[in-house]
Parts: structure tokens; C-alpha cells; sequence
């Protein structure tokens, strides 16, 4: 953490055209302990003391009308972003599960699989095949032989994430949770 805190101190003293001199990280704003704690990864937030009470507080104002996120701008930082959902596996496709109301999707959380049956069987006629399971779905009339399949999106369990310009200025995304 303090050599993380070194670096970061040198960069917003780079960015400030300033010759960064060590500081406790306990005089850094709101936004910007924020931000030193949520890039903290070994341990993470919740292994370092210093960054409990500002990660508290910050969950604390979430739920809270009118919340906005506190920044550093010291760091050049983007504002914190959230994935609830992973990457799907190689060979799926991201997709929706049920619908809702009004025809409303909501968030794509299936991976989804096609397979396209006939080419699997080598040619074979499925003219008596009938319509599967109905967790399979099938495009065109009962007798097609292209069949998806959905199965749950892995969620991540860091959903949220800051992006933070290294000493090139080359952006580094770093994934952590609010949980606590």
C-alpha cells in the first residue's frame, strides 16, 4: 500500500507540475483516499485499515439521494465505473433472458450457445424431429436445426472499477467490490 501511495503521490505531483514529497495518505481528499483504496488489490480495501472508514462512508453516501461520486483530480482518473457481469465463456455469445414487462429485456445476463444441429449429424433427415426441451429455442418452425441455449452470466464478484493513467499515462483498470 505505502509504495502504491509513493506512486500515486508522484503522479498527481507530476500532473500538478510539482516535485511530489511524501505525504501521509490520512491528508488526501475524500475522493482521492477513495481512489488509493479502491486500486489497493494485495490485500484489497478491506485488508488495510486506512481505507475502512472513507470506503465506509462512501457506501454509507451511495444510498443516499443525490449521491455523486467523490473525485480525485489530482490523479486524472476517470470516474468509477460497474460491470455487474463477467465476460462469457469462448464460444457464447452474450445475451438476455427473460423478458419483462412491455417487452423491457433488462440486463444482458444469459451466455448464450448455438449449435446448429443438423451440421452435427452429419446431414441426417430431421424432418420428424420435434421441438426440444423448453429451455431450448429454436429459430424457424419446429424441424430447425439451429438450437441455442442460455446459461447464466458469470458475475463478477469486483463489480466496480477505477481507471488510473500510469506514469506514461497509459490507463490501468483496477476492479474491487463495495462489499463490507
Amino acid at each position: 500500500m505505502n509504495r502504491m501511495l509513493f506512486a500515486f503521490l508522484a503522479l498527481a505531483g507530476s500532473g500538478l507540475g510539482l516535485i511530489a514529497t511524501p505525504a501521509k495518505s490520512e491528508e488526501a481528499s475524500w475522493g482521492c483516499q477513495i481512489l488509493l483504496c479502491a486500486a489497493s488489490q494485495n490485500p484489497s480495501w478491506h485488508g488495510v485499515g486506512y481505507c475502512i472508514p472513507p470506503m465506509t462512508r462512501l457506501i454509507s453516501a451511495m444510498k443516499k439521494p443525490g449521491f455523486s461520486w467523490p473525485v480525485c483530480h489530482e490523479a486524472n482518473a476517470d470516474k468509477p465505473g460497474h460491470e455487474a457481469f463477467d465476460e462469457c465463456p469462448a464460444g457464447t455469445t452474450i445475451g438476455y433472458g427473460a423478458q419483462g414487462e412491455n417487452g423491457w429485456q433488462g440486463e444482458p445476463d444469459q451466455c448464450i450457445k448455438t449449435v446448429n444441429l443438423c451440421q452435427s449429424l452429419g446431414g441426417r433427415d430431421t424432418s420428424t424431429w420435434r421441438r426440444g426441451s423448453s429451455s431450448d429455442a429454436f429459430y424457424g418452425d419446429s424441424n430447425s436445426c439451429i438450437q441455442q441455449s442460455g446459461t447464466p452470466r458469470p458475475r463478477r464478484a469486483d463489480p466496480y472499477f477505477v481507471d488510473i493513467p500510469n506514469d506514461q499515462g497509459v490507463k490501468q483498470r483496477f476492479w474491487f467490490n463495495l462489499n463490507y
